[in-house]
Order: structure tokens, then sequence, then C-alpha cells
């Protein structure tokens, strides 16, 4: 099986720092600790097994905010070792849109020639197993005025956020239609054991799906679903496909997060499973060609 990977993390841990990795935390996922370690482009092409990954775009990993151009700078020399092959191929690089000199730091990553987006996590939820951020960034003046230097610098956002947030985002992203925006991990339904929070995540897509502009990844689902089966995923990625349409869908690993929780090749083609009577042309937009289009690989 052939893919495009458009969401993993390589991780420097012995040479960068990751906050998050260098002192326990514990989320929905479990431990932090279980990440605290290299994992580095062998190691992601050796739990590739027999997938053929053409390309991927590495989305960054909540390094050291007061310095996030280190973990893109050390990206683009991952990329630039001939033994690399130019993996990987895209880079996502953080910068915080609230601080006051975004425009320097979106400046400092465009010298790295692999940039494609930005993200920013903006997940908040009340229950603390659930919360990223602790503050409604689509809702601060200055990080909103922020998110219009994406479009100077010719870049796209990742977007990574709960289904109660989604109203703030469509709102925003209505006023950046030269923005192009790409919702992670289907968007992140959390509040699975109420109607509501069903309810709230299948209104969300389809508002969002309805920016022409918007995108989605079709991933983290083990991040949730850490028993999971193909039947388990199934209603997640037919729901979402169903909402954007094969043409803005795309398939991603999240590894090594959903590593914790599944093989590689195990969950590429747990997707090609759910998705078997696709037509070629669908499933190669879902598995290759949609990630190559909006990450311009």
């Amino acid at each position: 099986m052939q893919v495009v990977d458009p969401h993993i993390h390589l991780l420097n841990y012995t040479g960068l720092r990751y906050s998050w990795l260098h002192h326990e935390s514990h989320s929905f996922v479990g431990s932090s600790l279980a990440l605290a370690h290299d994992y580095l482009l062998a190691d992601f092409l050796r739990d590739a097994g027999d997938i053929e990954v053409l390309a991927i775009v590495n989305v960054e990993a909540n390094h050291d905010p007061d310095d996030t151009v280190a973990e893109t700078r050390w990206l683009q020399a991952v990329a630039d070792d001939p033994a690399s092959g130019g993996k990987p191929d895209g880079i996502v690089a953080r910068v915080d849109l609230s601080r006051p000199d975004a425009d320097a730091q979106f400046a400092l990553h465009a010298q790295c020639r692999n940039l494609r987006g930005i993200r920013q996590i903006l997940n908040v939820h009340a229950d603390p197993l659930y919360d990223y951020v602790g503050r409604h960034y689509l809702r601060e003046a200055t990080w909103r005025a922020h998110y219009g230097l994406l479009a100077k610098y010719g870049l796209s956002f990742d977007l990574q956020l709960y289904p109660e947030q989604v109203p703030d985002a469509v709102a925003l992203i209505r006023a950046h239609p030269d923005i192009p925006v790409v919702l992670d991990h289907a968007g992140m339904f959390v509040d699975r054991d109420r109607v509501a929070g069903w309810r709230a995540w299948r209104e969300g897509l389809r508002q969002l799906a309805a920016c022409e502009h918007v995108s989605v990844k079709i991933s983290g689902l083990a991040m949730f679903d850490h028993r999971w089966t193909v039947e388990s995923f199934r209603p997640y990625v037919l729901e979402t496909i169903d909402a954007f349409g094969a043409g803005r869908c795309m398939f991603a690993s999240n590894f090594p997060v959903d590593r914790l929780f599944a093989g590689y090749a195990e969950l590429w083609h747990a997707y090609a499973a759910i998705v078997a009577g696709a037509s070629p042309h669908e499933h190669a937009a879902l598995f290759r060609d949609n990630a190559r289009r909006f990450y311009r690989l």
C-alpha cells in the first residue's frame, strides 16, 4: 500500500526540549513518559513495515514555546540530509499567534524551505484531562489579528480544537478565505458518553465543511479508543467523509502518539478496510493525493 502521511511527529528528545515530555503529565492518552524518547526518521521508517510511505508531513510536537524555530530548523536539517530522501517533505511549525512578535517568528520559520503550515493547539475543555491550553485563543483580538499573517507567508493552518469551539473557528475562517485550513484528528470528538457530545461533533464537522477551503485529517482515532477495532473506527471515518467528501479528507497516522495503541501497518490497513468500497479515484485521494495537494508536496 502506498500512502502520503500528512501527520507525524519526529521527536529529538535528547537534543531539543519538549516540556510535556521532560516533565511527566497525564492526559486521555496516558502518561507522557510513554513518549519520552527519541523518535527519529529511521524509527518511523522502521515502523512503516509493509506500507510504502511516499511522503510525510511533520507537525510540530509542542516544543519549547520560547524557541519553536529550533524544532523547525532541526526538521529541515533532517530533510536536507541526503540519506533522508527529502523527508520530512513538509513541515508544520508552531507559532504562538498571541505573541506581539508573531510576524518575526513567522519570518524565522519561513527560512526553512519545507515549511508548509502552522499549528497552534487550541483545545480548551472543562475537564482537565482534556484541556490543553486553558485559554480561548480564538476569542483574543491579538491572536485573531495575527492569524492573517498566514496569508502573508503563504501558509496553511492546522486547526486542532474540540467541537464546542467550532463556531468561533468558523467565524475566523470565513473572514480569511485565502488561508487553507485542515482540521486535525477528525475534530477530536472526546465527549462520547453524551448524545449532546455526538451531536456537537457531527454539527461541528458540517459547519467546518461548509467552508470550502477547509479539509480534514482522519487521524488520532486511537488516542480516544485505546482498544479500537475496525468496527469501532468505522462510524467516525464514514461520518467525516460524509461531511467533507472524499475530495477534502486525508488519512494520517499521528505516529508516534497512536503508536501507543496501534501498529503503523495495522492502522493503514484498518482505514483501507473501512473504505474498501471506494472508487480507485477516491482511494487515491484519501490515501495520497489530497495530502499532496493540500501541503504542496
